[in-house]
């Protein structure tokens, strides 16, 4: 059977379903969304929204024990059967059943079945071929890279897939990588009870992002008696026994009873039909600001799968682009790049959005960083005693704007959202000195950085802490 659509979508994850839904709901179009698995995607049920729950109750008992009177009203363990059983609420039980009203109210058609190309503006699921009169979006995500380590492909180790939805703690979990998904899934197990060792190949946690932020991290891991080891590469995965073990270059072999390989992300596109229209599967699918593929005018790709940025919130971003310049108008993206706002969601958090100072420097901006401690505010006070973190504000000292600032500290995602506004308006920092946060909040930060660059400015050696290329002021 043979069936026309305005537009088809092929993956029905975050950035799949914001694209459906705009199209359908700004004009009278007719939307198809192809899905073969659950949607709502891999954020929804085995990535962002799992790990999340697994995090929060250990965040909460943090703070608790720095709040004098809370502190001495909480005691004991979590509860880990009530922290999985809430897990496995917010995931609706692997289900999809609470996501479809949504795009049944918009009149998206889903359709069930694995999609593949067949040519220009041609979709074929199963027996069905599906054509495309304005656009077909590609939107099947990511999934976890096995690397090329001897007996990993063999030895059936975990991915985020079976680390966010495991039904009960594993007593000791190794797990290689220490980017956002290893320390998330490191901590948030450790605090129901596993040993947990992290192997990191790189020299620090969270690589890309500031090296104080992954300092930070490391000791409030290693405060929780998480084994870390950075500059550290496996040579060799094997089972033993019941478990795992990981030989590592330097010959120590450091042993578990589950492996989470937490090395990065591919793009899901080995199997899509995209040797039909021209394009080499298996890789990233290169766009234009546009989301456009190739320049053709006909196909899209949104989300994990054209790599720009591995974010469910850029992913949504860029689906909104692609629906518009799919309704007629003439938009790019510009705010999906490497500076996109990103949060780790351990305690403390990091929370970050634009340039480190490194990114700005290689960039060749003249740029210079303003430090100071996340807690050194009247607000944070009311969040306990001994919050650990700094905050850098990165500037452009020629253009005296934002170019990225890192939040390091507990709960300071929702202080990210200010940072990223200032950095995308490009706000001259003279006019953030007319911007007055309340007080008592932590969003005095902003006035403290205020303070330190103006003090900067009079006498260089007083003040916060001034980072240029030369390091340390």
């Amino acid at each position: 059977m043979e069936t026309e659509f305005d537009v088809i979508v092929i993956g029905a994850g975050p950035a799949g379903e914001v694209l459906a839904g705009r199209v359908a709901e700004r004009r009278d179009m007719s939307v198809a969304i192809v899905e073969r698995e659950l949607v709502g995607g891999e954020c929804s049920f085995y990535a962002c929204m799992p790990s999340k729950a697994l995090l929060r109750p250990a965040e909460v008992l943090a703070e608790v024990a720095r709040v004098p009177g809370a502190a001495e009203a909480a005691g004991g363990p979590l509860d880990v059967a009530a922290v999985l059983r809430r897990r496995d609420e917010i995931v609706g039980h692997l289900r999809d059943d609470r996501q479809l009203p949504w795009l049944e109210e918009r009149g998206v058609e889903l359709i069930r079945g694995h999609a593949r190309l067949e040519g220009e503006r041609r979709v074929r699921v199963g027996a069905d071929t599906l054509m495309a009169r304005e656009a077909v979006v590609i939107a099947v995500g990511s999934g976890a890279l096995v690397p090329p380590i001897p007996g990993l492909a063999e030895a059936a180790a975990w991915s985020n897939r079976e680390i966010t939805t495991a039904g009960k703690a594993p007593e000791s979990l190794v797990v290689l990588g220490g980017g956002v998904v290893g320390v998330e899934m490191a901590q948030a197990w450790s605090s129901l009870g596993t040993q947990v060792t992290v192997i990191e190949a790189m020299d620090g946690l969270l690589p890309r992002e500031e090296p104080f932020a992954g300092e930070e991290l490391r000791a409030a891991l290693e405060e929780h008696d998480i084994e870390v080891r950075v500059g550290a590469r496996a040579a060799v995965v094997g089972r033993a026994g019941d478990g795992y073990a990981v030989r590592l270059e330097s010959g120590e072999v450091v042993g578990g009873e589950r492996l989470l390989v937490a090395v990065g992300r591919r793009p899901l596109t080995a199997d899509l039909g995209l040797e039909a229209v021209g394009l080499e599967p298996g890789r990233y699918l290169e766009v234009d600001d546009a989301l456009r593929v190739g320049g053709r005018e006909w196909l899209y790709a949104v989300g994990d799968v054209n790599g720009r940025s591995l974010l469910t919130h850029s992913g949504k971003y860029q689906a909104r682009v692609a629906a518009d310049n799919i309704l007629g108008s003439d938009r790019i993206a510009v705010a999906d790049g490497a500076g996109a706002p990103r949060v780790v969601f351990t305690d403390p958090q990091v929370a970050a959005v634009g340039h480190t100072l490194q990114t700005a420097l290689a960039a060749e901006i003249a740029a210079e960083a303003i430090d100071l401690p996340t807690a050194g505010t009247a607000g944070a006070s009311f969040h306990g005693r001994g919050a650990p973190g700094t905050t850098r504000f990165v500037l452009d000292r020629e253009r005296e704007v934002l170019v990225g600032v890192t939040f390091v500290g507990p709960e300071v995602a929702d202080l990210l959202h200010a940072a990223t506004i200032a950095i995308a308006a490009e706000v001259p920092i003279a006019s953030l000195a007319d911007a007055v946060p309340a007080f008592p909040t932590r969003s005095e930060l902003w006035l403290k950085f205020i303070e330190a660059h103006e003090r900067e400015r009079l006498a260089p050696p007083r003040g916060a802490q001034l980072v240029g290329a030369g390091g340390p002021a």
